[in-house]
């Protein structure tokens, strides 16, 4: 019989999962894996049959009670033999007595409401090439993040995220290939937008904004470091501003997930939450 274990993700085994979530269509950022390795080294699982690596999950954890799972694939030629929902079984303990978020898509989403996950909210990957050179309001300026005290990013972060992740925002903002942009005005945060290179579309994530203007402001000024490549923005229809703003810069929709939970939908601002961080991690 074959010998089925699962084990730790090493750091290179990262890049396998990228590669695995690249068939099947979910445009992963190519220097992702960073921050990711850096949220919680061991939330990575692999499902290894004979040694070869055949299932993969990501079950994450934030803070004393939150989790997140994402990365939930199984070779395609090996799927229905049962490697799946052992490791998922594996990874849903990990994560035991804490509330589970993840990003469901359509056709798994019968199966997650089974386990116990509930959607809260429906994400729409929206891509387009937006107009570049959005004003921002009066007296609001953009800036380099990384010029802002760590501190006040990670506050701010909290404002739209259920837990502390300093561990992976720091990468997130600051890591190789990317472009972070904040929004200030009276030396307050008024937005937050990343965009990072994928294989395809570009995409900005998170994009947090006090008002549409001001979340337009940062996606068209990270659209505009490479206009000729499309950008990508996973939008959630809990705050319909954002889909409208996505509308009005010409972004048509391409990919649909769920936002679920095991326990109650979290307490954050979804009124500036107009691009959720990443479908893999939250």
């Amino acid at each position: 019989m074959p010998n089925f274990e699962i084990t730790t993700a090493s750091a290179d085994d990262l890049t396998m999962l990228a590669e695995w979530a690249h068939a099947e269509g979910w445009n992963p950022g190519l220097t992702d894996r960073h921050a990711f390795f850096a949220a919680d080294p061991r939330g990575f699982l692999t499902g290894r049959l004979d040694g070869d690596p055949v299932s993969c999950v990501s079950v994450i954890r934030y803070g004393s009670g939150h989790g997140f799972l994402g990365f939930y694939l199984t070779r395609p030629e090996l799927r229905g033999q049962g490697y799946g929902s052992r490791l998922w079984q594996a990874g849903m303990a990990r994560l035991d007595g804490r509330n589970v978020g993840l990003d469901g898509v359509v056709a798994q989403q019968p199966n997650y409401r089974k386990s116990g996950f509930r959607p809260v909210w429906t994400t729409m990957r929206y891509e387009g090439r937006p107009p570049a050179g959005l004003p921002a309001p009066p007296g609001t300026v953009l800036v380099d993040a990384r010029s802002i005290p760590f501190g006040r990013l990670a506050a701010y972060d909290r404002r739209f995220f259920p837990a502390e992740r300093d561990s992976f925002l720091a990468p997130w903002i600051a890591g190789p290939a990317r472009t972070s942009l904040a929004a200030v005005r009276d030396g307050e945060l008024r937005g937050l937008a990343v965009l990072r290179p994928c294989r395809t579309s570009s995409r900005i994530g998170p994009v947090y904004a006090e008002s549409p203007e001001v979340a337009g402001a940062l996606v068209g000024a990270l659209a505009a470091t490479d206009p000729q490549t499309p950008v990508a923005i996973d939008v959630p229809d809990i705050n319909p501003a954002a889909v409208r703003l996505a509308e009005q810069l010409g972004l048509g929709p391409s990919f649909e997930t769920a936002r679920m939970y095991t326990g109650p939908s979290p307490d954050v601002d979804h009124t500036g939450l107009f691009g959720i961080t990443s479908l893999e991690l939250g």
